[in-house]
């Protein structure tokens, strides 16, 4: 745990926190959607540290609530997760080996994903990436214990915009990334992809999705700074 704070700058350490701070108050209102939806208080405890995919283990509980079978929500939430072979890709030289790399797979998640690409060293790389995940290993299930507590007195979890927290934490994230010339158009044209297929598809596939922009504008962007070259 040294090592990390050596590594990493007191910003970084600042937005990690930060982070893990959201993923856990999106906890809370996990826990208590759960509960109130008719599941045992341990149950989003579990889920939250065995899969620890929040986007996934939100659809596996309102499938389950809506009166729908465990085979349908389980192949639902492992489509969902499906975004996870490319962020495999992007992260295998952090991941390690052995132990270390089943522990770094389970570790890995949209935020622990972007704060290692964000780093340009690979030792701030590995940092970043094993601190945030084992940060939100553990904020997440505290998270879902709370709100599972919480969730027979607060009966509308909506109310309470816990929701809009965690997306307003990843784009303050991203923020800076836009100033690469091929950002900004990527990013509009997975926004436009994902506001698109929002209604038709369960939530997080809209996401998944929207990964079609980045190769196409990427490696077009990049065609024309070597044609101007």
């Amino acid at each position: 745990m040294r090592s990390f704070y050596r590594t990493l700058d007191g910003a970084l350490l600042r937005d990690i926190a930060l982070v893990c701070l959201a993923v856990g108050v999106i906890g809370v209102s996990y826990g208590a959607i759960a509960v109130t939806s008719g599941f045992p208080w341990w149950f989003p405890v579990l889920m939250g540290a065995l899969v620890l995919a929040a986007s996934s283990e939100f659809l596996f509980v309102g499938i389950l609530a809506a009166g729908g079978s465990p085979i349908a929500a389980l192949l639902a939430g492992l489509l969902v997760n499906a975004r996870h072979l490319p962020f495999g890709l992007a992260v295998t030289d952090v991941l390690g080996r052995g132990w270390r790399g089943f522990l770094g797979t389970h570790l890995m998640n949209d935020e622990t994903v972007v704060f290692a690409l964000a780093q340009d060293e690979q030792q701030r790389k590995r940092a970043a990436y094993w601190l945030c995940g084992l940060g939100i290993l553990v904020s997440w299930p505290a998270g879902a214990a709370s709100g599972a507590l919480l969730g027979s007195v607060v009966r509308d979890t909506d109310a309470l915009g816990l929701d809009a927290m965690f997306p307003a934490v990843i784009l303050a994230l991203i923020l800076p990334a836009m100033k690469e010339r091929s950002m900004p158009r990527t990013a509009l044209a997975g926004a436009a992809v994902a506001l698109v297929a929002t209604p038709f598809l369960p939530a997080g596939l809209p996401v998944l999705l929207a990964l079609i922009a980045l190769p196409l504008f990427t490696v077009r962007t990049e065609k024309k700074e070597e044609a101007v070259r």
